[in-house]
């Protein structure tokens, strides 16, 4: 095996004219490496790909029954 790179990143490219590259959503032009990478500006793509709801914020608790069985025994 050698040990060059699978792919070429888009901007390794030494004295390679940098192509301008726009949001495929908003049209604006993209600068950072990830972005031109996936096509869309960090703004479009939270809007797209929203983080998942924290679901440790919806945990409550509630007042339950004891089992049957494991009551203390009054006596």
């Amino acid at each position: 095996m050698s040990d060059e790179p699978l792919a070429i990143a888009i901007d390794s490219a030494p004295g390679a004219s940098r192509r301008l590259v726009r949001c495929r959503l908003c049209g604006r032009p993209l600068t950072g490496a990830d972005s031109r990478r996936t096509g869309l500006g960090p703004t479009c793509d939270a809007k797209l790909h929203p983080p998942a709801p924290d679901i440790r914020t919806r945990r409550h608790e509630v007042e339950q029954d004891a089992l049957p069985g494991l009551e203390p025994s009054a006596g």
